[in-house]
């Protein structure tokens, strides 16, 4: 350690008050050395470096054999030192997203950053929608042990989740997020003046062709699945999931309102509406192939005409206000196996005072339409469309 400073006191001259303090500093400490490299972290890094201080300090010795003891306590404290400096970096790879691998850990940190796991977990099926609470947490973190990619790919989302814009500002964040709705298939957002402040209007097409308020004594219809998806979205949202299980359910307008009501600007006035649905009327005469049934051919194309997933009037295949085609009808009744010629001679909107457009090839729609053809006798203001068939067998 260094010295204290010397203090002494001279008085030069007669005057006994007169003094002056003077200081004599120690000589500097000559700099501390370090020789150790800080970065060792491996086996071989540490004996290596504690060989190297024995050789230093005994000098005199010429030769280390691994049969010496002093070899063999440096190689068991090198084995402890790595595997406390791995223990060390697996410690510290715990705190961040990116290195962390136990599923604790990884899930804990999604949930300090906004995103919840467990349930984006529910919403793929890789968890039962029926866990709550510490039990769905413990049933996530057990199937992030047994697949390890799905973890993976939760760390990858959660950091791109935060920087989604989830809440609706502009007009088009509206029709955005309401299209992720499980119920909503297609939305369109626009403003109107309402002579106070901008109110804005949200028209929507709902799975399966289900209206925002159900007609009086027909109360909705929501399957399995689709209760399944509406619940999981909301928890992942952070709402209160909706209870789909009362008599009447709720209709679409009462599930969707606190969606619009939680991510709106303030003071926004928010409206939803349905899209006005045309009616389409179509006569249609098909040439079959003689080895080809009559009734698998009409199947066929009620299937291709229909509301199904891949039917050509399946609820969202057509957006609002888009022009109807005769070609794309003729188009997908030709591709079906069996049919030789297709032969449309009525192709118009329902009501006698709208003309046929066979000859134009299509029919224009505008503003909120939205081109329907349930084919429903007890709804045919819905659209249907007449078959004759010609050729074929006969049953």
């Amino acid at each position: 350690m260094a010295d204290a400073p010397e203090l002494k006191l001279n008085f030069r001259g007669t005057c006994p008050d007169c003094g002056v303090r003077e200081v004599h500093l120690p000589a500097p400490l000559a700099d501390a050395g370090d020789d150790f490299d800080w970065q060792v972290r491996d086996y071989n890094g540490f004996r290596m470096f504690m060989l190297e201080e024995l050789a230093a300090r005994f000098p005199e010795r010429k030769r280390w054999t691994p049969a010496d003891l002093e070899v063999v306590l440096v190689e068991v404290m090198a084995t402890i030192l790595d595997q406390l400096s791995d223990m060390l970096d697996r410690v510290a790879a715990e705190a961040y997203l990116e290195t962390a691998r136990k599923p604790e850990n990884v899930r804990q940190l999604l949930e300090f950053i906004g995103y919840d796991a467990v349930a984006v977990a529910k919403s793929k099926d890789q968890l039962s929608g029926e866990l709550q609470g510490d039990t769905a947490v413990s049933a996530l973190e057990d199937y992030w042990s047994s697949h390890p990619h799905a973890m993976v790919q939760a760390k990858r989302d959660g950091p791109w989740d935060i920087h989604t814009q989830k809440r609706m500002v502009t007009t088009d964040d509206y029709a955005l997020r309401l299209r992720e709705h499980p119920l909503v298939v297609n939305a369109h957002a626009w403003t109107e003046w309402s002579g106070s402040w901008f109110t804005l209007h949200l028209a929507v097409i709902v799975e399966e062709g289900m209206k925002l308020d159900p007609a009086k004594g027909v109360p909705p219809v929501y399957n399995l699945d689709l209760k399944k998806s509406i619940i999981n979205f909301h928890e992942r949202v952070g709402l209160v999931a909706p209870n789909l299980e009362t008599i009447p359910p709720p209709s679409v307008r009462m599930i969707l309102r606190p969606y619009t009501d939680a991510f709106r600007m303030v003071g926004q006035e928010v409206i939803l509406r349905d899209p006005q649905y045309i009616g389409i009327y179509m006569a249609i005469s098909i040439k079959i192939s003689n080895n080809h049934f009559q009734s698998e051919i009409r199947h066929a194309i009620a299937q291709v005409l229909g509301q199904g997933p891949d039917g050509f009037f399946a609820p969202g295949r057509h957006g609002f206000g888009e022009d109807l085609y005769s070609s794309d009808v003729i188009e997908i009744l030709m591709a079906l196996d069996g049919v030789e010629n297709v032969c449309l001679n009525r192709f118009k909107r329902i009501g006698n005072q709208y003309l046929n457009r066979v000859d134009a090839g299509f029919i224009i729609l505008d503003g909120l339409e939205v081109a329907v053809c349930d084919n429903n006798a007890g709804e045919p203001e819905r659209g249907y469309y007449r078959l004759k068939l010609h050729g074929g067998r006969r049953g």
